[in-house]
């Protein structure tokens, strides 16, 4: 299972060292990790994202909690929060194709950003299922080249 957690620290250097270190040291896998400074400039939210049981989220949280510079640590992952991530891709497109990549973007309300001879560029942000739709419907056109942000998550309002 996929645990969301969003971990709020102070942003000083070497903190997201620290935490990536703890969770290397354990053995545990980081699936996504995004991180840049809150409303605070003295504070950074991390969004990360682990897989494991219940017993491993127990041992990241309280692992997480006795360093210094981590101010707050929530599980989000039941909460129905709030999630995106942001996707540039690059596909191959001709003169008879680009008007299909262009629809098909259309549709998912992502932007196309870049166009040359070859190829556009897209921007997609959405939740991880829009994401994986967009981007199976556009293999077919080939990726030439993708970059991903990682999930950003914030809890829903009460």
């Amino acid at each position: 299972m996929c645990h969301t957690i969003s971990v709020l620290v102070e942003n000083k250097p070497g903190v997201l060292a620290r935490i990536s270190g703890l969770f290397s040291g354990r053995g545990f896998n980081i699936d996504s990790l995004a991180v840049g400074e809150t409303e605070d400039p003295s504070t950074s939210r991390m969004t990360i994202v682990v897989r494991g049981d219940e017993r491993i989220l127990e041992q990241v949280t309280k692992q997480l909690n006795k360093l210094i510079d981590v101010i707050k640590v929530t599980d989000l992952t039941g909460s129905n929060p709030i999630e995106r991530e942001l996707f540039l891709i690059r596909v191959g497109a001709t003169k008879t194709t680009k008007p299909q990549v262009v629809q098909i973007v259309n549709n998912f309300q992502a932007k196309v950003v870049d166009v040359d001879q070859k190829s556009l560029t897209i921007e997609m942000t959405g939740d991880e299922e829009q994401n994986k739709a967009l981007l199976e419907l556009l293999r077919s056109f080939g990726i030439k080249e993708l970059a991903r942000t990682g999930r950003i998550a914030l809890a829903r309002s009460k």
